[in-house]
């Protein structure tokens, strides 16, 4: 049988242990998981996983070509993207990322993800999402995103 004092020094060992590697814990992961809920979300048509992945108001923009050829700033609205999402449709969408750099501190993130967005199987377009996240009481949320799009990418 352990002896009182030796289990609680080791109970006490072991807590503080743990409270040190959560400190230490990299927050990269819990921000990849969100930002692949927000895509799994969008894929599956899951209004509720994806808005779980955001902030209450977040911001959505596009700096793509317009009509005359000149680069500008789309600004999407959020309650109308997940109207459209969870709209039912014979179209299937799937945005392929890569995580291509993840910066984080206590409370903000910055992500750069290329990506390549699919249409029924077949390559749509392409380009860049920047995603900036905040740590919330629940976990890391997307404040915003702006992406690039251009056509003619390859498969």
């Amino acid at each position: 049988m352990l002896n009182p004092r030796f289990a609680l020094l080791l109970f006490a060992i072991l807590a503080v242990q743990t409270v040190f590697a959560q400190k230490d814990e990299k927050p990269e992961k819990a921000i990849r998981t969100v930002i692949n809920n927000f895509f799994t979300g969008m894929e599956k048509g899951d209004t509720v996983l994806l808005k779980s992945t955001c902030t209450a108001d977040p911001v959505f923009q596009t700096y793509t070509v317009n009509q005359e050829g000149k680069l500008q700033v789309y600004t999407e609205d959020f309650d109308e993207f997940v109207r459209f999402v969870g709209t039912p449709s014979k179209d299937k969408y799937k945005e392929e990322i890569e995580f291509e750099a993840i910066h984080a501190e206590k409370s903000l993130a910055s992500v750069w993800t290329p990506y390549k967005f699919y249409l029924n199987g077949k390559v749509s377009h392409c380009g860049t999402n920047s995603f900036q996240l905040v740590k919330t009481p629940e976990g890391w949320k997307i404040q915003y995103i702006i992406d690039t799009r251009r056509r003619g990418c390859k498969d």
